[in-house]
């Protein structure tokens, strides 16, 4: 899937001139936590957040330090930090030069950025100018949508095994297993030295087409004592046979 898939395109924006007022107003009265931030032409220069209003002298939150953090930090850095608290115009408290993709780009691109700059929302341009905004509510959306789109796989019981053992063995981390399948539903058997292992071949064989259900049959064996522990799901079993 790519940006134009997903993005939100009616874009809620604001004008770099415009008082902070204006953007908070903006973001109370449309549920949104950040607005990009435009020039004149339309052209995208910044981005505005609620952590931009964050440190504000109208309510007492700007930082205080000690004379001597103060002097090492030096008149630059603290000159800076006070247009930020003290601006009163979008363009003196706004990150500029934000992060962008564009309508082309996958989501693993989108992904990657929000990740790296541990960022909520990337505007998406062209050509400089703003034409919609992804945030981690769009891909929320999209994978709530294919989930319920996904159509169900057909195929014998054979079928979807030959799919299970193939699935886990792309896997790295994957153990030797055997499975067995009767009706759609899973049978998991074997041995795992690492508990997390364990729910990773349980998620991978729940993700295969055909699969209706799984059961947990998968010992695993403490490395330090060699002791061996069945799944939760035998020995419960057990339990109610006992």
């Amino acid at each position: 899937m790519q940006v134009r898939d997903v993005m939100t395109r009616n874009v809620i924006s604001v004008k770099t001139e415009e008082s902070i007022l204006t953007a908070v107003r903006l973001m109370l009265q449309n549920r949104i936590s950040g607005l990009p931030v435009v020039d004149a032409s339309g052209a995208l220069v910044g981005i505005v957040t609620e952590g931009d209003f964050l440190r504000r002298g109208e309510i007492g939150t700007t930082r205080q330090r000690p004379k001597w953090l103060e002097f090492l930090l030096g008149p630059g850095r603290l000159a800076d930090e006070y247009v930020r608290t003290s601006g009163r115009k979008v363009a003196e408290v706004m990150t500029p030069n934000p992060s962008t993709v564009t309508e082309d780009d996958s989501l693993d691109t989108v992904v990657k950025l929000m990740e790296r700059r541990r960022i909520k929302r990337l505007p998406v341009t062209r050509n400089g100018q703003l034409i919609g905004i992804v945030s981690r509510a769009n891909l929320m959306h999209a994978l709530a949508s294919l989930a319920r789109e996904a159509p169900a796989a057909s195929g014998d019981d054979a079928a979807i095994r030959d799919r299970i053992l193939a699935a886990l063995a792309k896997q790295r981390w994957a153990f030797a297993v055997n499975v067995v399948v009767k009706n759609g539903v899973a049978e998991v058997w074997g041995t795992i030295m690492d508990e997390r292992e364990r729910q990773a071949c349980i998620v991978t064989v729940e993700n295969v087409a055909g699969v209706k259900a799984v059961h947990d049959h998968l010992v695993w064996i403490e490395p330090m004592s060699g002791m061996a522990f069945p799944s939760s799901e035998d020995e419960a079993r057990q339990g109610d046979a006992g």
